[in-house]
This record gives structure tokens, C-alpha cells and sequence, in this order.
């Protein structure tokens, strides 16, 4: 049975994206197809903050692509070199908050100890800041434009001082439509079709939903937490599966019970 992802590929150390291959230990076919891009925001005043560990308490990363903004301001400082060791030697005096494995595998690459990876979500890791913090230097937070108020608001309400910063704005992959008509036409109407974000769904809906037709009521729906669950109720449509944490063992496990009547695996 197949079983469509609409997430980019993060291959492991065995080279496989670790979502196709927890799927596929269950007797379905998963594609991968990206439906979000990038785009980086406010670099040289994220890079000048970085400069200064003295000013904050500690950082919070909730996705990949805030931690990729620290690597760009490595990069594309020129005094990279000036300020690497102080980054790692005085950042690793502080605090260091992230929400996911993929996260922290992220944080660790370039050199920073973290806790939180445990807390499934923005909600998880702002109470369990609450448990460890008590008011002091401000945590800097770098962030997309898509951002929930949930941590900040949380942390505001137990006084813990913070300062965002948006580092980068989530965009429509130029290739959504391409790469899913591509699909389509080879493979046929899925089995099921997760998403991963509330932006992902609205990037891709309306293609999904164009090209499956009448077929649409066959295809399971999954989301890979609540947030996302809740945007796709929003829409209408009937949610089959919600990952229990957001982790290919957990969506793999629901997506085989939301499939199971139909599903030899």
C-alpha cells in the first residue's frame, strides 16, 4: 500500500530517510515529496546577538532550520573564526532548548550541548523551560515567520525573559505541483498522504485534492502532531491518524492501525 510523505528527504547514517524505512518495515510503500522552502531573514543581526553570549541566558531552537541560521552566520562572518571558539566556549555555558531529534542532532553538529529534545512540541519544551528557569538574562529564541505564540507566551507568563528574532520565512517548494502530478500519474491515488506542518498542508492541499478527484474520500489522512491535526480538521477533512510523538516510529505505528482493515502488514 502506498503511503505518500509531503516532507523533505533527511537520509540517516544508513543513507535512507529513517520515515521511508520505519514504513516500509511494515509493508508500505512510502514516497517522499517537499512542499516547503526556505528563505533566511536578518542574518547580520542574528550574527551580531551570537557575538554576544554575555547578553543571554541561553538559546531555544523548535526546528532544523533555525539551527541552519547559526551555521549560515558562521559561515558568512568573516570573523567566523574571531568569534567560533567564544560561540562554543560561552554558549556552552548557557542553556541550550530544543524541541525534536532532528533539532538536536542539528545542535550537536556544531558543538552544543542541549536538553529538551525529548518535549514533542513548542508547548512540551516551554514547560519544561519553566521547570528549569527562574528570571534572569533573556533565552534568544531564532525563529521562522510562521512561529506559535505558545512558548513565548508561556515563558512571559512565568517571567522568564525572552528575545525572538526571525531568522527565516517558510515559502511554497517551487516543485509541489510538478512533483506531485508526477506521482499521481505513475503511482496513482494513495493510500494515505501525511503532512507535517499546517504551512505543508497549505502549500499541497489543494493539488492533492485536485488530483485525486472523487477518490479523495479513500485516502487516510495522517499528521505527524496536533497542530497539524487541528489544520487539517479545519479544512474538513477527516484526521485517520495522529503520530503519538513526532517521530518515524510513532507515525509509522499509526499509520499501519489507521490502515489496517485494509493493510496485510
Amino acid at each position: 500500500m502506498k503511503v505518500l510523505l509531503l516532507k523533505d528527504v533527511k537520509e540517516d547514517d544508513c543513507g535512507q530517510d529513517p520515515y521511508i524505512r520505519e514504513l516500509g518495515l511494515y509493508g508500505l510503500e512510502a514516497t517522499l515529496i517537499p512542499v516547503l522552502s526556505f528563505e533566511f531573514l536578518s542574518l547580520c543581526s542574528f550574527s551580531e546577538k551570537l557575538s554576544h553570549p554575555e547578553d543571554y541566558g541561553g538559546l531555544i531552537f523548535t526546528s532544523p532550520r533555525a539551527v541552519e541560521a547559526v551555521e549560515l552566520c558562521l559561515e558568512k562572518d568573516s570573523k567566523a573564526e574571531d568569534w567560533e571558539k567564544p560561540l562554543k566556549e560561552k554558549w556552552s555555558t548557557k542553556s541550550v532548548y530544543v524541541v525534536g531529534k532532528a533539532t538536536a542532532s542539528l545542535v550537536n553538529k556544531i558543538g552544543l550541548d542541549f536538553e529538551g529534545e525529548n518535549c514533542g512540541n513548542a508547548e512540551k519544551l516551554a514547560e519544561y523551560i519553566c521547570s528549569r528557569e527562574s528570571p534572569a538574562l533573556p533565552l534568544l529564541f531564532p525563529c521562522g515567520t510562521l512561529k506559535r505564540e505558545v512558548l513565548p507566551n508561556m515563558l512571559k507568563d512565568k517571567g522568564i525573559p525572552m528575545e525572538s528574532i526571525t531568522v527565516y520565512q517558510t515559502i511554497p517548494h517551487p516543485e509541489i505541483q510538478g512533483n506531485l502530478h508526477s506521482y499521481y500519474s505513475k503511482q496513482g491515488v494513495p493510500a494515505c498522504v501525511t503532512f507535517f506542518s499546517p504551512s505543508g498542508l497549505r502549500y499541497s492541499l489543494k493539488h492533492i485534492q485536485e488530483l485525486s478527484g472523487d477518490s479523495i474520500d479513500q485516502i487516510k489522512f495522517a499528521a505527524i502532531g496536533p497542530t497539524t491535526a487541528r489544520a487539517l480538521a479545519a479544512e474538513g477533512l477527516l484526521v485517520s491518524c495522529t503520530a503519538e510523538s513526532p517521530t518515524p516510529q510513532a507515525l509509522a505505528t499509526g499509520i499501519r492501525r489507521a490502515l489496517q482493515p485494509h493493510c496485510h502488514c
